[in-house]
């Protein structure tokens, strides 16, 4: 298929911004918005790093008026927004996120001539919860502004080159060793729609004249069990067997997800899985008469991209990389709390006849243990993890080199140690690495 040149009729080369564009979905709509050749400006919060040259800064709890989005559109010929938040945390809400940013947006682009607004909303019913119903009051909203806009309200996103959030969560669950685990039976209906589908079909929004809300998923609703089925084999993992959790323990830890702020998966997001995501019976028509595209079944995406080991590492390391965070958590705090207690005559004994003997080897051994505390409990309330795994690493390095070569004995020591070390060293190496969420 050959791909038109988003150009002007003067020859120039069209704009578009992309709210959300470091987001996960935002990568896919990025990438066809650049096939389509649009040049594209992604709009991010900064998070406290240098922006780079296609990226402009967006606080989209702060911009809430017109006028903070004029120097952001400048030379802005449409905008596509894919900005949202799943649960409300650190000073953001629905409200701001969903609809009053996005609305001042949209102002300030009908203001400026703006050609093309793009929004991307998402399949559900507002009684399903705030995050539906705020999304869904910005869509009711923007119709109503001299915009040319389009909403497009997708089902399930996922990816066969990746996974985020609540598509990781159920991606390692059908890959799990032994046997995938469902939750409930597995009876309700799901629309899974690719990403790169979603990002072809919104850089063909932006370049037409259609208008409306579209409901989009797959061509076909499917069960829940022939979603994981269908991901399992493709992950190439063997066996049948299905595992189903009761509807019962699934409310139960998506309601600890949520009271701690935390998880893939919100009230939200459950309530929509039980009542079914699927489009209307005649949404594939409308999408295919208005884009002329038609998304794939998951089966076509799953077979036109074989997966690698990579894939597999990805899906089973999914609960392995919390279980060893916490493992390590336990570790450090154990350690602690073994430099705290142990007696200041067991610490003298042990230092005797070694050069930390001329020191203050119970000082030593307290301050340790204080080292110990903080890192643990810096590690576990989960700020900068990278920070504090990379400290832990310094530490025990350190420990490592020190003690190991002022104390040679304990290297031989029956219950190993100095040289679980060995073993401890790589294991936080891999847990740095596993930090990264996205």
């Amino acid at each position: 298929m050959q791909i038109p040149s988003q150009a002007s009729p003067d020859g120039k080369v069209r704009t578009v911004l992309v709210v959300g564009g470091a987001g996960f979905i935002g990568g896919y709509l990025v990438a066809a918005l650049r096939r389509h050749g649009w040049r594209v400006l992604r709009a991010v919060r900064p998070k406290g790093r240098p922006l780079a040259d296609d990226e402009r800064a967006c606080d989209l709890q702060a911009m809430l008026r017109p006028e903070d989005w004029v120097p952001l559109l400048e030379g802005v010929d449409a905008v596509v927004n894919a900005a949202g938040i799943l649960r409300e945390q650190a000073g953001q809400t629905f409200e701001a996120v969903h609809v009053a940013a996005p609305l001042a947006l949209a102002r300030a682009c009908a203001v400026r001539g703006i050609e093309r607004f793009v929004q991307i909303s998402a399949l559900g019913l507002p009684e399903d919860g705030p995050f539906i119903a705020s999304k869904h009051r910005f869509d009711e909203q923007l119709g109503a502004l001299s915009l040319s806009s389009v909403v497009l309200r997708p089902s399930v996103v996922y990816s066969v080159s990746g996974s985020y959030g609540g598509t990781s969560l159920l991606r390692a669950l059908a890959g799990f060793p032994g046997a995938q685990w469902l939750p409930g039976d597995g009876r309700w209906q799901v629309q899974p729609l690719a990403a790169e589908d979603l990002g072809e079909l919104v850089a063909r929004a932006a370049a037409n004249a259609v208008s409306g809300i579209h409901e989009v998923g797959g061509p076909a609703p499917i069960s829940l069990r022939d979603y994981q089925r269908q991901w399992r084999r493709w992950l190439g993992i063997p066996g049948e067997r299905v595992v189903t959790v009761p509807e019962a323990g699934v409310s139960l830890a998506v309601s600890a997800m949520e009271a701690l702020g935390r998880g893939p998966v919100g009230r939200t997001m459950w309530r929509m899985l039980r009542r079914g995501n699927t489009t209307a019976p005649d949404a594939a028509d409308r999408l295919e008469a208005a884009f002329g595209l038609r998304p794939r079944p998951l089966a076509d995406a799953l077979e036109q991209a074989p997966s690698q080991v990579q894939d597999r590492w990805q899906a089973q390391l999914y609960f392995l990389a919390p279980a060893l965070r916490w493992a390590v958590v336990g570790l450090w705090l154990l350690s602690a709390l073994a430099g705290f207690v142990t007696p200041a005559a067991d610490i003298l004994r042990l230092a005797a006849d070694t050069p930390l003997a001329d020191g203050d080897p119970v000082m030593l051994a307290r301050t340790g243990g204080a080292a110990d505390l903080v890192l643990g409990l810096w590690l576990a309330n989960g700020w900068r993890p990278r920070m504090a795994i990379g400290a832990m690493l310094l530490l025990l390095l350190a420990y490592t080199l020190v003690l190991g070569g002022m104390l040679p004995a304990l290297w031989w020591d029956p219950l190993g140690g100095m040289a679980k070390n060995l073993v401890l060293l790589p294991a936080l190496a891999v847990l740095w690495v596993l930090a990264e969420r996205r």
